[in-house]
């Protein structure tokens, strides 16, 4: 608490009711972000919320460090901190920026937006400007990545959320944690455990928005810190065994590379502007200590060659598109796939059965009428001889519909093998019904008892009753619900 009484010191919070909140348009791990109207001068701004109580102490962790942090950076390319709000009904702190209409990564993910080589330098030379204000300042963001970098209407282009940043001395190192930079972003020593580190950190960040923003799309979207560590290493070439050496990192056992790998950001990238490639190249170099400075990739050949940078203001006017927006319109989509689906298959399951009705057409009169005599012709056969023809041979017709073999001696309910299921010329025959292991009835246990009072002279093997076509329905009910309870039990 004594560190955030030490961010607001001199500072007078507003209230919370001079302001009216409008939209949410950012979240994260400890606050979120509203767009909001100040009720006294009408202005538009950006209300970051952070929780402020003792349950959550980390949160005030950052708030604190990161409202330090941005009272002490002042420049065009870094997100102004306007003041402070404060609410009596919430133990909450709200801290108020610009509003920015835009951030980098969602204007990357907009269809149809393809940035051209003048308006890349043109971004790229604002966030390297204000990396550079940042570590003459002895600040480390440790999060670039194209979310927290917002863009306003004019084209200017602001390095936000310093939740993550920390104080520096290049001269007086202290340890610091390895778990900042977003995956993507991470640079290969905090993958390996450095706590020791420096300006690269950033750097390397800014090199994969570089080629991200010329190729279109991330350059190495690891899902892992294993996978990323291996993109980079495939992308950029393993550690020479001097940089081992001399790192003494503490996860370089784990992660070292049996074969070396080369390095090929030249081939990767053989489509990206010539001019482009040397500052890539530094940028992403493996070592940290190769990667230079802001002040220097600023003076690099990418920004002293034509095409030259645009200005800010001659950039395109885009509709407001931020990273959240692009998730919820990801999402919207996602489930109009999903309903859209669920609608085509409702509609093919239709289409099936219109088609079975159709297929099922009343046959002409004639037709009926040889129908009809060809199955009085098979009612007298099997009349005449019933006992010998339909439990052994069943007709035709009901092929598939006769009762299943009963085991007199088994009592318990009815199992059913894998074979059960398959269609063949009958589901349930002789041969087939011999070789279940626990054979038995449809009917209940009770029904059994009575016809069966003697099970020493009730013969071993008989057929239930064949069923007619009109029960054929009835008895696959009998059979599945039958199945669905020794399933059950």
């Amino acid at each position: 608490m004594a560190v955030a009484g030490e961010a607001i010191r001199d500072w007078t919070p507003r209230r919370a009711n001079t302001f009216e909140k409008l939209d949410k348009i950012g979240q994260g791990t400890y606050s979120n972000v509203y767009k909001a109207r100040d009720l006294l001068t009408g202005k538009i701004v950006a209300l970051k919320k952070v929780r402020f109580d003792n349950l959550e102490p980390e949160s005030v962790k950052f708030m604190a460090r990161e409202i330090l942090v941005l009272r002490k950076l002042n420049h065009p390319n870094v997100i102004k901190l306007e003041g402070l709000v404060t609410s009596r009904m919430s133990s909450s702190l709200y801290l108020i920026f610009e509003y920015m209409e835009h951030d980098l990564a969602g204007l990357a993910a907009c269809h149809g937006i393809k940035f051209t080589e003048p308006q890349v330098k043109c971004y790229m030379k604002q966030l390297l400007s204000g990396l550079e204000h940042c570590h003459n300042q002895g600040v480390l963001h440790r999060d670039i990545k194209g979310s927290n970098l917002l863009i306003d209407n004019e084209g200017i282009l602001k390095i936000a959320d310093f939740g993550l940043a920390t104080f520096y001395d290049p001269e007086q190192k202290k340890p610091l944690t390895s778990r900042v930079v977003t995956l993507w972003y991470r640079p290969p020593e905090l993958l390996l455990g450095a706590t020791y580190y420096g300006v690269g950190v950033d750097l390397w960040s800014a090199g994969c928005i570089l080629a991200e923003l010329i190729s279109g799309k991330p350059i190495m979207p690891g899902r892992t810190e294993v996978e990323q560590l291996h993109k980079i290493f495939k992308l950029c070439g393993s550690p020479s065994e001097q940089y081992w050496k001399k790192s003494k990192l503490p996860n370089a056992t784990l992660f070292k590379p049996q074969q070396p790998y080369k390095r090929c950001i030249a081939e990767t990238f053989k489509d990206f502007p010539s001019s482009s490639l040397p500052i890539i190249e530094t940028l992403l170099s493996i070592d940290p200590e190769e990667r230079s400075t802001a002040t220097a990739a600023l003076n690099s050949e990418f920004f002293t060659t034509e095409p030259y940078a645009c200005e800010p203001s001659s950039l395109p006017k885009y509709p407001p598109s931020k990273e959240m927006d692009v998730k919820l319109r990801d999402e919207q989509a996602r489930r109009q796939r999903g309903l859209a689906s669920k609608v085509n298959a409702v509609d093919g399951a239709r289409k099936v059965k219109v088609s079975e009705r159709a297929n099922r057409a009343v046959p002409a009169p004639e037709a009926n009428a040889e129908i009809q005599a060809n199955l009085d012709k098979w009612r007298v056969m099997t009349q005449t001889n019933a006992k010998s023809k339909s439990e052994k041979f069943p007709p035709p017709h009901q092929d598939g519909a006769v009762g299943h073999p009963l085991d007199a001696s088994h009592k318990g309910p009815l199992s059913f093998s894998a074979t059960d299921t398959t269609f063949g010329s009958s589901i349930f025959n002789s041969k087939s019904s011999e070789s279940a292991k626990n054979p038995g009835p449809v009917v209940g246990s009770s029904r059994r008892k009575k016809t069966n009072k003697d099970p020493q002279r009730a013969p071993s093997r008989k057929f239930i009753r064949g069923f007619k076509p009109s029960l054929i329905g009835l008895s696959m009910d009998f059979l599945f619900r039958g199945k669905s309870e020794v399933i059950r039990s």
